[in-house]
């Protein structure tokens, strides 16, 4: 599609809502979590498109959705939603791994420690302790030394076998998403499972952390009986090399099915035309559409595992600084296909719903916002009435891409103004500080403004950075 062509069909909605009408080769319209203000400071026309070739993919139903921390992704944009129908054509409609993107099942969890940080006896010994106990960086070093047998126990029950295994506590399951098990039968490649055998309870790289912060504000309503100045503690991980592994298969294997015939690329086995080749995909009930739904959730299962590893590596550390009550508020995937049902149209509809770099928000559920190590994170709930497949945004998005960012930010500068404001950083990979700063990432509290304007979440409380431990 022509740059810019799409603002010919840009409509204002409603407060922090946006809608791009349907054209050209979409077969729905196209919805920004944004205002005009939001939209001209964050966004390229290649994200744009991207939203647009989504709303192209076979089978879509509803609206194509960009949450407010929308950017550019591999085929899908990352902050990108999209339903397509089960009993669509003969097969279904379409499943992509594009849409779930490489860190399959990458999520955050967020637990409660029962004291203030006053109640903690050494906040700097504690950072270092956590940053020696728990392994980060990109080479997957340090995990938890499991037998293939265990591995495959954690990939077909995810959680629950951690909680066989020691790793993790009975009470925890009720506040994982999908009680932190997915459905699998046939499990992941030989490849796959060598990647994952020494990665469990390790952080990985890029924005991935680990970060004690306190409770800032409250907002109206406390479900979770927190309270101002509270410690808390949240993990940002997924399936590390493994669930990386599956993607890359499944991509491989759609991709190879697609000829590029006059810019559209098409697969007649299955009928389907798509605009982007990284949006290869199969229909849901095909033989390869169930392949990668089954591998899907079994890397989905190890990225459950992983963050109750590293939750078990806290809770130890932890114990040996202080003793301290901990529980685990929530833990809410943020790269995931799931089968569900939604109404639309006045229908009931069975839907293949695509989260990239979006995050389920069902009415009451906790919905877990980090935004940068310089600025705060929300706790939020996700709001009656969703539009958006009860989604909502999952962080605050980047402005400035990695390579960018090193360019033009100053990584040394930026730990000194931290460490200045008393927030304490360990980052173990070279650049990290330049790649991850605040001025790289859109104003989180800008992204939950729109998201609640939009009636896609409401806010619960603002958490403020404390100590970060960055891969």
């Amino acid at each position: 599609m022509a740059d810019g062509e799409w603002q010919k069909y840009l409509e204002v909605e409603g407060d922090g809502l946006l809608r791009i009408r349907r054209h050209a080769s979409m077969k729905v319209d196209a919805m920004i979590v944004a205002d005009s203000a939001h939209l001209a400071n964050s966004s390229d026309d290649r994200s744009i498109s991207q939203l647009l070739n989504i709303a192209s993919m076979p089978g879509v139903v509803g609206e194509a959705w960009a949450m407010a921390d929308w950017h550019f992704g591999y085929g899908f944009p990352i902050g990108g939603v999209l339903a397509t129908d089960l009993e669509w054509g003969d097969a279904g409609g379409s499943i992509s791994p594009g849409g779930v993107g490489f860190d399959i099942n990458c999520g955050v969890r967020l637990v409660a420690l029962d004291c203030s940080v006053d109640d903690i006896p050494n906040i700097d010994k504690l950072a270092g302790r956590l940053n020696g106990r728990i392994p980060s960086g990109g080479s997957g070093k340090g995990g938890l030394k499991i037998t293939r047998q265990e591995l495959d126990e954690i990939i077909s029950r995810g959680s629950n076998a951690m909680v066989d295994l020691g790793f993790a506590h009975e009470e925890d399951l009720q506040n994982i998403e999908s009680n932190g098990v997915l459905e699998t039968d046939e499990g992941v490649s030989e490849r796959a499972m060598e990647r994952g055998l020494k990665a469990l309870g390790t952080l990985g790289s890029g924005n991935h952390f680990l970060e004690l912060q306190t409770v800032q504000t409250i907002e109206e309503g406390n479900p979770h009986g927190l309270f101002e100045g509270q410690v808390l503690c949240m993990i940002h991980s997924g399936s590390r090399g493994l669930g990386h592994q599956v993607c890359t298969d499944h991509v491989r294997l759609l991709e190879d099915k697609y000829r590029n015939r006059n810019g559209v690329w098409q697969n007649d086995e299955w009928g389907f035309e798509i605009q982007d080749r990284q949006l290869a995909a199969a229909p849901i009930h095909s033989r390869e559409g169930q392949s990668y739904l089954d591998a899907m959730n079994g890397a989905a299962n190890f990225a459950f595992a992983n963050r109750s590893a590293l939750t078990h590596r806290l809770r130890q550390t932890l114990a040996a600084e202080f003793e301290v009550e901990t529980r685990l508020l929530y833990d809410v995937s943020h790269n995931i296909a799931k089968i569900e049902t939604h109404d639309i149209d006045g229908r009931s509809c069975k839907c293949c719903v695509h989260r990239k770099g979006a995050t389920r928000a069902m009415p009451g559920q906790p919905v877990l916002v980090p935004g940068d190590m310089g600025t705060g994170s929300w706790l939020l709930e996700g709001a009656a009435g969703n539009r958006a497949f009860a989604s909502s945004c999952h962080g605050a998005g980047r402005l400035l891409s990695r390579s960018a960012a090193k360019k033009k930010i100053d990584g040394k500068a930026v730990q000194r103004e931290l460490q200045s404001r008393g927030i304490r950083v360990h980052a173990n990979t070279p650049n990290i500080m330049s790649e991850e700063a605040p001025d790289a990432y859109k104003d989180v509290d800008e992204v939950i403004r729109l998201s609640n304007s939009a009636g896609l979440t409401k806010p619960i409380a603002r958490l403020s950075p404390l100590a970060v431990i960055k891969g």
